[in-house]
C-alpha cells in the first residue's frame, strides 16, 4: 500500500493503522502541461513567493538534465482517484531533476477556478474534464473549407459558460469568405468575434490572449494548429520537448498541451473535434451567462424548459419590453444545442 495513502502498525504487515497522510510541508509547486497516458509533464513554478522546493534541484551526477525545466510525474496514492489535467495546478514530490527517466509524484491539486469538459455524448452524464484554470475558450471555426457549423459554436459556447471561461470566437481563412454574416449572427451574445486570415496580423487576436491562459477548440482543418504555430513561432519544438519527457511517444495533435506565448500568457493546443457532447450541463449554468435575463426566466413555471413552455416567462418579458428579443433568441439557440446533436 502506498505510504501517501496510510502509516502502517509495527509488525502488523500492511495492515492500516490511520488514514492521516503526510503533510509533504517541501512539495514543489507546479502547472501541468501536459498529459500522457498517466504521465504528467509538469513545469515548476520558481520565483519570489514560490514554496520551499520549487527551485529545480541538482542532477545526479551521470544523469542527463531534461529539457527546458519539465517534469515528468505520475500521481501518488493519495490522488489515484482525483483528476488531473493540462491547467492543473499542483504539488510535486520525488525526483524533480528532470532528468531523463527521473518521476517525481503528484501529492495535491489546487482548487479549480474553471473547467473545460465534454461528454462523450449527449446521453452520457459523465464528464470527461479537457483543461482546468483557462481565463479563455478559443472557437476556431473556418468561414469555409470546411463551412461553419453553427451547431458545434454554439454547444461549445455552452461548455464556456457551464465551465467558467470567457469564449472568444476566431473565424478564420477570412481571406476565402466574408466574415459579417457569422459575426452579425452572435454580435447579441456579446462575446469578440475576431477574423484572421494568412497574410494579415494576429493583433487583434494577440490583444485578447495577453497574458491570459487561453483554450483553442474547434474541428479538424479549420486552421487551428496553422494559427497556433503563427503565435507561438517554435510550437512544434516545444511540443517534442513535451513529448521527450513523457517518452512515451504519442502523436502531437492528439492530446492537449500548453505552450507559453511570447509575449505572456499561455495557449492550450487541442486535437481537432467532431462532437462536443453535453450531457454533464445543467440548465441553470447556461441561464447564468445571461444575466440581463435571470429576473425573466424567475417568472417561469418549475420545470420551464425556456424552448416550448407556453408561459415562458421570456416571451412576457420581450412582450413587455424587458428583455432584448435578440438576446432571447441568442440564449434559446443554446439551449437548443444543449438538446440536439451537432
Amino acid at each position: 500500500m502506498d505510504e501517501d495513502d496510510v502509516r502502517t502498525r509495527p509488525g502488523r504487515g500492511s495492515r492500516p493503522r490511520t488514514r492521516i497522510r503526510p503533510e509533504h510541508a517541501d512539495a514543489a509547486r507546479a502547472v501541468v502541461v501536459a498529459v500522457d497516458r498517466g504521465r504528467y509533464t509538469c513545469r515548476p513554478e520558481t520565483g519570489p513567493g514560490g514554496r520551499p522546493g520549487t527551485a529545480r534541484r541538482d542532477t545526479p551526477a551521470g544523469r542527463r538534465e531534461g529539457p527546458a525545466g519539465l517534469v515528468a510525474a505520475v500521481r501518488g496514492g493519495s490522488m489515484r482517484r482525483t483528476s488531473v489535467v493540462v491547467g492543473d495546478r499542483v504539488e510535486l514530490v520525488g525526483d524533480l531533476s528532470g532528468s531523463t527517466g527521473s518521476l517525481a509524484r503528484i501529492v495535491r491539486r489546487d482548487e479549480r477556478t474553471s473547467l473545460l469538459r465534454r461528454t462523450a455524448d449527449d446521453s452520457d452524464p459523465v464528464e470527461r474534464p479537457i483543461v482546468a484554470n483557462a481565463d479563455l475558450l478559443v472557437i476556431v471555426c473556418a468561414l469555409t473549407d470546411p463551412p461553419p457549423r453553427t451547431g458545434l459554436i454554439d454547444r461549445c459556447l455552452v461548455a464556456a459558460y457551464d465551465g467558467g471561461l470567457t469564449p472568444v470566437l476566431c473565424l478564420t481563412k477570412a481571406d476565402l469568405a466574408d466574415p459579417a454574416p457569422i459575426r452579425a449572427s452572435y454580435e447579441p451574445l456579446g462575446l469578440p468575434v475576431v477574423a484572421t486570415r494568412p497574410d494579415g496580423d494576429l493583433d487583434p487576436l494577440q490583444t485578447l490572449l495577453r497574458d491570459t491562459t487561453s483554450v483553442f477548440f474547434g474541428h479538424s482543418g479549420v486552421g487551428k494548429s496553422t494559427l497556433v504555430n503563427r503565435l507561438v513561432p517554435d510550437a512544434d519544438l516545444a511540443i517534442g520537448v513535451v513529448n521527450a519527457v513523457t517518452g512515451r511517444g504519442r502523436h502531437t495533435s492528439s492530446a492537449a498541451v500548453a505552450l507559453a506565448l511570447p509575449d505572456g500568457g499561455t495557449v492550450v493546443d487541442t486535437p481537432g473535434i467532431r462532437s462536443f457532447g453535453l450531457g454533464a450541463v445543467q440548465l441553470e449554468r447556461v441561464l447564468t451567462a445571461f444575466d440581463d435575463l435571470a429576473a425573466a426566466t424567475a417568472d417561469c413555471e418549475p420545470g420551464c424548459d425556456h424552448l416550448t413552455a407556453p408561459d415562458c416567462g421570456l416571451d412576457e418579458a420581450v412582450r413587455q419590453g424587458r428583455a432584448d428579443p435578440a438576446r432571447v433568441a441568442s440564449l434559446r439557440r443554446l439551449l437548443a444545442a444543449r438538446a440536439t446533436p451537432a
